[in-house]
């Protein structure tokens, strides 16, 4: 099912699933495998562009090198911008800590005041997914098989995608947006039998 707010048109899985990483259990896969980069958007390319010298001492030397030979993004087969991959398969921007977790070098690097981007929204708003269309865009849950440790861990916890995403989801869209989300998810609440 779908609703609308605003110029965005929203499946209401959303609101349905549950989901909170569980990094313990996935180590961060979503930033190493799959067949693309993360999205990214003009203005991301530009800042990791202008920015890719202060993040270099977060980097891995792979991550380094593929950079500097192929830059910061690539254009997949949507013909839209993604970040640069290191063998065909893991983001450039990935690190890994001693438990061999997945870290983001963009997310480390503002964490320690060293960078004023916190990472690209398509990264912080997963599991969803935005599709920009000439007058909306569309938001929808990715189901991921990687993911299902963090839908089990939701579904422990109780706590809705939306809900999960609530910082990335005013980040990208305003405070109002995330009110809006909070009405539509009383409002599904009040039709279920």
């Amino acid at each position: 099912m779908l609703v609308e707010v605003k110029d965005k048109v929203i499946s209401t899985q959303i609101f349905e699933k549950k989901f909170v990483c569980d990094l313990t259990a996935c180590k961060g896969a979503c930033c190493i495998e799959g067949h693309e980069g993360a999205p990214l958007t003009e203005e991301e390319v530009s800042i990791l562009e202008d920015g890719f010298e202060e993040l270099k001492p977060y980097m891995r030397e792979e991550g380094i090198k593929a950079i500097e030979d192929q830059g910061v993004f690539y254009i997949d087969q949507d013909n839209e911008a993604v970040t640069t991959l290191v063998n065909n398969n893991e983001c450039a921007f990935v690190s890994f800590d001693d438990s061999g977790t997945t870290k983001c070098s963009i997310e480390i690097a503002n964490a320690e005041g060293k960078f004023s981007f916190k990472k690209p929204i398509s990264c912080h708003l997963y599991p969803i997914r935005v599709k920009k269309f000439e007058t909306f865009q569309a938001l929808n849950f990715s189901k991921w098989d990687i993911c299902s440790p963090a839908c089990d861990c939701g579904e422990k916890l109780n706590i809705p995608v939306f809900r999960f995403l609530k910082e990335p989801l005013i980040r990208a869209f305003g405070e109002a947006f995330y009110k809006e989300l909070l009405i539509v998810e009383h409002e599904l609440r009040s039709d279920q039998p």
